[in-house]
């Protein structure tokens, strides 16, 4: 069977960066709140002139750099996003544009916060089904302009960033050993975007409610992302008969502290096994695996022949883990 390996990372954040001290001159909050609840201090935020693509292409950019491959020998371009350019066309083909790619592949995932996940496992499958050779997966948000700046309880929590990958096939005992991908349905309007789909199209009345931004119920989206990233992970290790201490490093999507305790505590990991940047970082929804994975490749955490983890979970519900062989 052919293998398929991560032969470059790429990541990209905005220069801007607000602190928890920003938002106390505009929210009923304070450092120490947020910081003792979310374990979060700092966040990126794009400017003016930034959208999506933008960070995406120069995730993108970083990653074929290291990866030694040019950007017109890509065969596909998948973009794990919840806030695209566009609602349509997919910031995938903007992206493609941008690097100077013609004629590949190019959409976009919608996922939410386990988008980059869903979108390796397609570019995966597609590599080894002879659909191409190498592929950019990416993860990009700019959250920062889907939150209300009115509610302290979520606007605190998120920032905006890419990170990339790329994707090539090889003959070697390394790579993706698997992806495992789920979701639920029924808990849709737990962690969601109200407006403006077909549901709630634009309107004044919808701006007025406050339907563009985004809507999320704490404490139940807390109690299922645990349960549901422990159960993934597990799944991951056991498809691959490993265990939790077969894991050199655990990177999990940086919602919150809270989450990445409970769920690293579950699973049965150290705290020397798990990568964490949310506090500098915020929850950058699609985007905070691909961010960090490039973050701890560059900094020599993952070492040839290392394991890694990745598990996420997001808005859907959505959920799921790859394990690779690095």
């Amino acid at each position: 069977m052919i293998n398929v390996k991560i032969t470059g990372t790429g990541s990209y954040v905005p220069e801007k960066i607000l602190t928890n001290f920003d938002l106390e001159k505009f929210l009923d909050t304070s450092d120490e709140w947020i910081t003792s609840r979310t374990g979060i201090r700092t966040r990126h935020v794009a400017a003016e002139h930034e959208v999506t693509s933008d960070l995406a292409a120069e995730a993108s950019r970083r990653a074929l750099s290291m990866a030694g491959v040019q950007a017109e020998e890509i065969d596909m371009i998948i973009v794990g996003t919840i806030t695209g350019d566009y609602p349509w066309p997919a910031t995938a083909c903007v992206v493609q544009h941008k690097l100077g790619i013609q004629n590949c592949a190019a959409f976009d995932v919608s996922a939410a916060c386990s988008g980059f996940v869903y979108a390796l496992d397609i570019a995966v499958s597609r590599i080894r089904s002879g659909a191409g050779s190498k592929a950019l997966v990416i993860g990009a948000e700019v959250l920062t302009r889907a939150v209300d700046w009115e509610d302290r309880n979520t606007c605190v929590l998120f920032g905006d960033g890419a990170g990339a990958v790329v994707l090539e096939a090889c003959n070697e005992d390394k790579g993706i050993l698997s992806t495992h991908l789920h979701a639920d349905g029924s808990y849709a309007e737990l962690l969601y975007q109200p407006g403006f789909g077909s549901r709630n199209p634009a309107s004044e009345e919808g701006l007025k409610a406050r339907l563009p931004y985004l809507k999320m119920q704490g404490n139940e989206v807390f109690k299922i992302a645990v349960r549901s990233l422990t159960e993934v992970a597990f799944e991951a290790l056991e498809a691959n008969g490993m265990t939790a201490k077969d894991v050199n490093l655990f990177i999990p999507h940086q919602a919150n502290q809270r989450i990445l305790d409970a769920t690293a505590k579950r699973i049965g990991l150290s705290d020397e096994q798990v990568y964490v940047n949310v506090d500098r970082f915020g929850n950058t929804s699609g985007a905070s695996i691909p961010i960090a994975l490039d973050e701890a490749n560059r900094l020599g955490r993952i070492q040839p022949g290392d394991i890694v983890l990745l598990d996420a979970f997001g808005g859907g519900l959505t959920w799921g883990a790859a394990l690779i062989r690095w």
